[in-house]
C-alpha cells in the first residue's frame, strides 16, 4: 500500500540556516533509508503557500486565488510518499521526519486508479 506523509509546519517559524541544513541532512538520510528497504517512491519539499494558487469551481465558473486552500498557522511544506505494509508501518516512518518534532506528518493512505 502507498501512504502520503504529509508535513505540515509554520512557514515563518524562525530557523537558522544551521537548522534548514540539518533538517535536509536528516530528510536526506531517511529517503536513503526507506530506498534501500524498498519502501521510497517520492519526496520533496514545497515551495511556500505564498506561492499557491487555489482553483475552485462553483455554479460552473471558474475561481482562481492566490495562496493555500485554508487560513491556518501550518501550512503544507512537503511530503514523503512510501510503500508500507500497514498504517502502522507508515506511522513509525512518519515519526522519522525531521519536521515532526517541529509541526505535524498527516499520514494518508493513497486509493490506487
Amino acid at each position: 500500500m502507498k501512504y502520503m506523509l504529509l508535513i505540515y509546519a509554520e512557514e515563518h517559524a524562525e530557523r537558522s540556516e544551521k537548522e534548514r541544513q540539518e533538517c535536509q541532512k536528516e530528510a536526506l538520510k531517511l529517503k536513503e533509508e526507506l530506498t534501500a528497504r524498498g519502501q521510497y517512491v517520492a519526496a520533496n519539499p514545497l515551495h511556500p503557500s505564498a506561492k499557491a494558487t487555489s482553483i475552485r469551481i462553483r455554479d460552473g465558473k471558474r475561481l482562481v486565488t492566490d495562496g493555500p486552500f485554508a487560513e491556518t498557522h501550518e501550512q503544507l511544506g512537503g511530503y514523503f510518499m512510501i510503500e508500507a505494509k500497514n498504517v502502522d508501518e507508515a506511522i513509525a516512518v512518519a515519526m522519522k521526519i525531521p519536521m515532526a518534532d517541529k509541526g505535524a506528518v498527516e499520514v494518508r493512505e493513497v486509493i490506487d486508479f
